[in-house]
């Protein structure tokens, strides 16, 4: 392929992407959920969590292995040490002094040390792989928070894009009615102040449009924030209020509370089996330990390289070590751990009424979101039915621009209304699955 060939496709390569960044992603709430489950930081920081847990694993059997070393050592003396002798040993025309090392000195060495028995060892290595159960646990309980810091900053994006839909319908119908009174007021069948009326009308609801819009762009920051979305790159949503609460469980208003669905709940269960762990560690300090260990050495000892000799060593042997009296340190520990357990143990029984009373207020707030978006649903379609039938008196010229003006209003009010009762009810509903732990 030639340059210039290549540097076309290279630029229409970049284009396409260029292109691709630009289109505006579209996503549900799960999407999103699952796009923040894997960009999220707080998620990559439990996942690093967990790899370090394993990497504990691997450090607690390595201390209950063989270690073997080598090392290796050379001296040079450059005034050797001399030892005297007396007088017996030598005579009197005898040397004074001796010296028992040699110039130079290298020396190279292999050692071997083993642990035998150390009931500590096995307790530390199944208190690491509890470890690594608790840090996924917290991976876990990391999720359900990111879960639920999404679905806090969705929701109100799929209320603004609601409130905006039913608004751009509204100002649809009144375009169409303003122009339709400016016809009938220019023949004469209506007065200047109807179509004032409704010009003023549509005017507030551009202004409140375009108010309602910016506050969907920070929700939109907010959300792409969370989720941890790339700047530069347009977001939207794809649900809709009545599209969520489709999806609704009526078992979700009568099952039984299970406490191990709360991840909190199973934190605490593993916490108290590290302490147990921690217990068995200390009570374990009491009994003896044994250790092997061998060597081998090769020395090698001369006033130069040549005229020197060399001296091999080995060795083997043991090393127990038997715990005799500490003063009362390792019962003190042991207590503080059984104390430490304790307090998890209490701590676990008053989440577990947090629970009840969470699940408890989390019924009662669904049950009267049910309640309110039925009554504003009826409010709704009276609301209708009054501002139809307005406009046909209007139309019909036995009506006021004003009754049109109230009726147009109040229906404004039911709409918005009913979008927040959708709100609050999805919102409640959430809530209560979170309550019950439904939401994973």
């Amino acid at each position: 392929m030639n340059h210039p060939l290549r540097l076309a496709l290279g630029l229409i390569l970049l284009s396409w992407f260029q292109l691709g960044l630009a289109q505006s992603s579209e996503m549900s709430m799960e999407q999103a959920i699952d796009y923040a489950l894997t960009n999220s930081p707080e998620i990559q920081d439990a996942l690093l969590k967990v790899q370090d847990a394993e990497a504990q694993i691997l450090q607690s059997k390595s201390t209950g292995l063989p270690q073997l070393s080598a090392s290796g050592q050379y001296q040079r003396y450059f005034k050797v040490p001399l030892v005297p002798l007396p007088p017996e040993f030598t005579g009197p025309d005898g040397p004074q002094e001796v010296s028992f090392v040699q110039k130079n000195n290298l020396t190279g060495s292999v050692n071997l040390d083993a642990m035998i028995f150390d009931a500590a060892y096995f307790v530390a290595l199944k208190a690491a792989r509890s470890a690594r159960s608790y840090a996924q646990l917290e991976l876990v309980n990391s999720q359900r928070e990111v879960r639920k810091q999404v679905r806090d900053v969705y929701l109100p994006v799929l209320l603004l894009q609601s409130n905006l839909e039913q608004l751009d319908k509204n100002i649809e119908s009144l375009t169409t009615l303003q122009q339709e009174t400016a016809e009938i007021y220019k023949a004469g069948f209506a007065e200047q102040l109807d179509v004032d009326r409704l010009s003023l009308s549509l005017a507030n609801l551009q202004t409140e449009r375009e108010s309602l819009d910016r506050q969907y762009q920070n929700a939109i920051r907010a959300l792409r924030f969370t989720i941890n979305y790339p700047e530069g790159q347009d977001l939207s949503i794809s649900d809709d209020l009545d599209g969520l609460l489709a999806e609704f469980d009526g078992e979700i208003l009568t099952a039984k509370v299970d406490y191990n669905r709360r991840p909190e709940v199973r934190l605490l269960d593993q916490a108290v089996i590290l302490n147990d762990y921690n217990i068995q560690n200390f009570k374990t300090q009491y009994l003896p330990s044994l250790r092997g260990f061998g060597g081998y050495q090769y020395q090698y000892q001369g006033n130069d390289f040549t005229n020197g000799f060399w001296a091999p060593t080995g060795f083997v042997g043991l090393s127990l070590n038997i715990p005799l009296y500490d003063g009362g340190f390792k019962r003190s520990q042991i207590q503080r751990a059984q104390i430490s357990r304790d307090q998890v143990m209490v701590q676990k029984t008053t989440v577990q009424r947090l629970i009840d009373l969470e699940v408890e207020n989390a019924r009662a707030s669904y049950t009267s979101a049910n309640e309110r978006l039925d009554a504003r649903e009826k409010n709704l379609e009276l609301a209708q039915r009054i501002y139809d039938t307005t406009q046909i008196k209007y139309r019909e010229g036995v009506g006021s621009s004003l009754e049109v003006n109230q009726a147009e209003q109040d229906l404004y009010t039911a709409q918005t209304n009913r979008l927040q009762a959708l709100y609050e009810l999805l919102q409640a509903r959430i809530d209560l699955e979170e309550a019950l732990g439904w939401e994973q």
